[in-house]
């Protein structure tokens, strides 16, 4: 088992539990996937595959050296290749294995790794949650950063002060996310809580490095 799948964001959506209570979750597209490469410690230093996502059409505008990368492992091209590492006993997984979503089941966490949306230029407000000034007239420090260095010394702006600039567009993970529905037929997990990226946005889930213990009285109501 790899223990991790490539995905795409659909989008999000409400569950409504037994009890009436509402879930905010979101659909990925989770698979089907192909190892395309496999590495190993001989060889590479570090266990780890190669994960393709399987889509179509398939990508036609190739270089020689990425045809003849899918070739060897007789799969079709793939538009979207992550790295995934191999932890200590894992079964033997070689090139052209796939790779599906029954991997996962209902109630487990996973880590979503995706890149967040693009907010373009942005100010100190929406980029770092600055307070501001005061909103009464004549305050004139409604929307100012404040001072960002001393006059005297070192008389100059230290580096990795916070201000405005281009906001959005990381690598984002976010972690310990609990699986609501698992649909292996429609290729399609279901996911508590938002993860990166617009509708249509690439992910990889994997599952949780760090999970939280799940108790009895912190399992959801059914």
């Amino acid at each position: 088992m790899v223990g991790a799948i490539l995905g795409k964001k659909l989008g999000m959506t409400q569950i409504f539990r037994d009890n009436g209570d509402v879930v905010p979750a979101t659909v990925l597209k989770a698979g089907p996937c192909v190892v395309i490469q496999r590495k190993t410690a001989a060889k590479d230093g570090y266990e780890a595959v190669q994960l393709g996502l399987v889509e179509f059409p398939v990508p036609k505008r190739l270089t020689q050296a990425q045809a003849g990368h899918f070739k060897k492992a007789q799969a079709n091209p793939s538009r979207f290749l992550r790295e995934v590492r191999l932890g200590s006993g894992t079964e033997e997984v070689k090139a052209g294995d796939k790779v599906l979503v029954d991997q996962f089941a209902v109630d487990e966490f996973v880590d979503v790794t995706g890149v967040s949306k693009g907010r373009g230029f942005a100010g100190f407000h929406k980029r770092h949650h600055f307070g501001g000034g005061g909103g009464a007239h004549g305050s004139m420090f409604h929307r100012a950063p404040g001072s960002i260095g001393a006059s005297a010394f070192p008389s100059r702006v230290l580096p990795g002060m916070r201000a405005a600039g281009h906001m959005g567009v990381d690598c984002v993970t976010v972690r310990n996310l609990r699986v609501v529905q698992v649909f292996p037929d429609d290729h399609t997990l279901v996911i508590q809580g938002a993860v990166p990226g617009p509708k249509g946005a690439y992910v990889v889930v994997r599952k949780a490095r760090a999970p939280h213990k799940q108790t009895e009285s912190k399992k959801p109501k059914q």
